[in-house]
């Protein structure tokens, strides 16, 4: 099966910085676009950054300027460098890397998730 697991994340004041980051193993063949969601109590998912395989980025608006996104094709990671941290970026983060892998039903092109980490801004 396919394995994603993140690290980073925790606490930090209004201001401060935080990275996460996240590597893929396990039966997984290719790896087209990573990226990250984040989801808050009582919000729906919302796809916070993504990288492309060229390394094209998008970010939503809310987080411009404030957040990059990297990944290292070689070995499988995607990392979110988080600056100027606010604290409505307070929420669960998930990584998610759309890919050719095992599933429970055959290697196919599918979305691959972590477990999730929090991220917690407040003074």
């Amino acid at each position: 099966q396919v394995r994603l697991v993140e690290s980073g994340g925790g606490s930090a004041q209004p201001g401060g910085s935080l990275r996460l980051s996240c590597a893929a193993s396990g039966s997984i063949f290719s790896i087209y676009a990573m990226g990250w969601y984040r989801q808050a109590p009582g919000n729906q998912r919302e796809l916070v950054a993504s990288i492309s395989t060229s390394g094209n980025t998008n970010y939503i608006d809310s987080v411009k300027g404030r957040f990059a996104i990297s990944r290292d094709n070689a070995q499988n990671t995607v990392a979110l460098q988080m600056n100027s941290l606010k604290p409505e970026d307070t929420a669960v983060y998930y990584c998610y890397v759309d890919g050719l892998g095992r599933t429970a039903v055959g290697i196919q092109r599918n979305s691959f998730w972590g477990q999730g980490t929090q991220v917690t801004v407040s003074s």
